[in-house]
C-alpha cells in the first residue's frame, strides 16, 4: 500500500505550530502522538496521521498518554474504565512496534519535557473543545521548541468540528445541513496503518505496572465505584456495536427509533456512550457500519445517525464556540432574561445538594433516576431531561440548578465531563438548542416537563421497580466483593 493511501484529509488537521527553523541537513526527529480523547488503535485519524508523517520523514513514532490524576474530579468509575482500556491498548499498540509512554503529572510540563528529551520534530494531538484541554494545549505550544511542528487532528467527530461550522450554531436545525453536505467527503472508510519504516530509538520505554496503578486509582476513588455492566476497551466497544450475541446493529437496532425514549426499555439504546466518550470506539466506525444496514432498518439508522453525528457534533460546536458552556452566561439572551425574571418565584419544594444526591425528594420517579445514575453510572437519556428540569424547579435559582446538575452528572455518569453532558444540562435548564415556550412560574420560557407527562409516555411504576431491583442487586454484589476483599486482607495479615 502506498503512503498516499494513508494520508488524512487536510481538512481534518489543524496546524497549531509551524517550525520557525530547521537546518538544511538536519535529520527529522521522531513524531510523537499525544493521545487523550481518542484512546484507540483502530479507526484513529490522529494515529494514522502520526504514522504517515513518520514514514514520510523517515522518522520513528511513539504514543504518549498523560494521566491527569484529578481531571475534573473523576473517580474510580471513570478512571478505572479509562485505565483498563489503556492497559489493553498498550498491549495492542506494541504489536505494531510503536512504543507507548504513560506520563503522570501536569501535561503542561510533562509533554514539553518529553518532546525535548526525545528531540521530536512533530507533535500530533487529539482535538477537544473543553477549556481545560485547550488551555493546556496552548501552554504546550508556548513551552515547546521553535523547531517543533504541532498538528491537531479531529479524530472524534465524523465531520471535523472546524469544518462543520466556523461559528456558534443556534440548534440542530442550523448545523444539520452543513454536516450532511460534508458527509460524502469525510464519512469514508479508514485506511490501514502502514508498517513503520524506522524503529524507535532513544528514550527507553518504562514498564507500566497497570495493575498497581488501577488498584490505587480504584481505591482512592472508591466513593464512586466501578460498574459491572460495561466492559472497558476497544474490543468490548466493537462487541457492543457489532457482537453476535447482543450487538446494537446486529441484534437490537430494530426498535431503536420507537423505544429509545422509553426508560423501561434500556436495551433499546445503543450502550455506546462510554466507548464514544473515552474514544475507545470511533463514531465514524459506528456510522459506517450503521449505513450498511440502512436498507433493512432505514428509520432506526437515520435516527441513530442523527444522534451519533448531528447531536454529538452540535455539542462540540457549543463547547468550542461558547466559552461559558457550563454557566448561565452561556444561555441565549431570551433564556437568561426569562430565568432571571423568575429566579425568585416561590418553589413548592427546595432540596439541598445532599438530599438530591441521595435521592431523597418527594418524587419517586426523580429519586429512581438519580439512583440509576449513582448505582449504574448511566441514567436513561429521557430521564436525564426530566431529572435536570426538576433540579431547576427545586433549587434556589438557575445558577445553583445548573451547578448541581453538572456536578452530579460529572461525578456519577460513566460518560461525565463530556460536551454532550454539559449541553444536556444546558438544554434542560437554560433552553440551549431549544426554543421559548409558554411562560410558567420558575421555568419562565424554558420547556417544562412533569410527572404526569412522564406517566403518559411510559410505565412510571415499572421504571421505579426496575431501578429498585438494580440498586438491590448492585448493593448485594458490592457486599460480596467487600467480604472477598476482607478475607484476602485477613489471609495476607496471617
Amino acid at each position: 500500500m502506498g503512503s498516499t493511501t494513508t494520508a488524512v484529509q487536510p481538512g481534518r488537521i489543524r496546524i497549531l505550530k509551524k517550525p520557525s527553523w530547521l537546518l538544511p541537513d538536519q535529520t527529522p526527529g521522531p513524531v510523537v502522538y499525544w493521545m487523550f480523547r481518542d484512546q484507540r488503535l483502530r479507526d484513529n485519524w490522529a494515529l494514522i496521521h502520526a504514522v504517515d508523517l513518520a514514514n514520510r520523514t523517515n522518522a520513528p513514532v511513539a504514543v504518549v498518554f498523560n494521566l491527569f490524576d484529578q481531571f475534573l474530579a473523576a473517580k474510580a468509575r471513570q478512571l478505572g474504565f479509562m485505565l483498563k482500556g489503556l492497559r489493553q491498548l498498550h498491549r495492542q499498540i506494541e504489536s505494531l512496534q510503536i512504543p507507548f509512554f504513560l506520563l503522570q503529572g501536569d501535561a503542561k510540563e510533562t509533554i514539553p519535557e518529553f518532546m525535548k528529551e526525545c528531540g521530536a520534530s512533530h507533535l500530533v494531538t487529539d482535538f477537544s473543545p473543553l477549556r481545560e484541554i485547550r488551555s493546556c494545549k496552548e501552554e504546550v505550544v508556548k513551552r515547546t521548541s521553535v523547531s517543533l511542528a504541532i498538528h491537531e487532528v479531529d479524530a472524534h467527530n465524523v465531520v471535523p468540528m472546524w469544518a462543520a461550522s466556523g461559528k456558534l450554531e443556534y440548534s440542530a436545525r442550523t448545523i444539520r445541513g452543513k454536516i450532511n453536505k460534508l458527509l460524502p467527503e469525510y464519512l469514508v472508510e479508514f485506511p490501514e496503518i502502514e508498517p513503520l519504516k524506522k524503529k524507535w530509538v532513544g528514550v527507553g520505554e518504562k514498564v507500566v505496572d497497570w495493575d498497581s496503578l488501577i488498584d490505587r486509582v480504584v481505591r482512592e476513588g472508591a466513593e464512586v465505584p466501578e460498574v459491572g455492566w460495561c466492559v472497558p476497551g476497544e474490543d468490548a466497544g466493537m462487541e457492543v456495536l457489532m457482537g453476535s450475541q447482543d450487538g446494537f446493529l446486529t441484534k437490537r437496532l430494530r426498535n431503536y427509533s420507537t423505544d429509545r425514549n422509553n426508560p423501561v426499555k434500556p436495551k433499546a439504546l445503543s450502550g455506546l456512550s462510554p466507548y464514544l466518550h473515552f474514544g475507545q470506539i470511533s463514531a465514524q466506525r459506528c456510522a459506517l457500519e450503521a449505513r450498511k444496514v440502512r436498507s433493512t432498518y432505514p428509520q432506526a439508522v437515520d435516527t441513530f445517525l442523527e444522534e451519533l453525528i448531528v447531536r454529538r457534533e452540535l455539542s462540540d460546536n457549543f463547547c468550542y464556540y461558547q466559552p461559558h458552556y457550563d454557566s448561565l452566561e452561556g444561555a441565549w439572551e431570551w433564556a437568561r432574561k426569562s430565568l432571571m425574571d423568575h429566579a425568585s418565584d416561590k418553589r413548592e419544594h427546595t432540596y439541598s445538594l445532599e438530599q438530591l444526591e441521595k435521592g431523597q425528594t418527594a418524587d419517586p420517579l426523580w429519586n429512581a433516576s438519580q439512583l440509576e445514575m449513582v448505582y449504574q453510572g448511566k441514567m436513561h437519556g429521557f430521564m436525564r431531561m426530566y431529572w435536570a428540569k426538576k433540579i431547576l424547579e427545586w433549587t434556589e435559582g438557575p445558577e445553583e440548578a445548573l451547578s448541581i446538575s453538572i456536578y452530579l452528572n460529572n461525578k456519577y455518569e460513566l460518560d461525565g465531563r463530556d460536551p454532550s453532558g454539559y449541553v444536556g444540562c444546558m438544554w434542560s435548564i437554560c433552553g440551549v438548542h431549544d426554543q421559548g415556550w409558554k411562560k410558567r412560574p420558575v421555568f419562565g420560557k424554558i420547556r417544562y416537563m412533569n410527572y404526569a407527562g412522564c406517566k403518559r409516555k411510559f410505565d412510571v411504576d415499572s421504571y421505579i421497580s426496575y431501578v429498585k431491583s438494580l440498586v438491590s442487586v448492585t448493593k448485594k454484589r458490592k457486599a460480596e466483593e467487600q467480604l472477598t476483599r476482607d478475607s484476602i486482607d485477613h489471609s495476607k495479615a496471617k
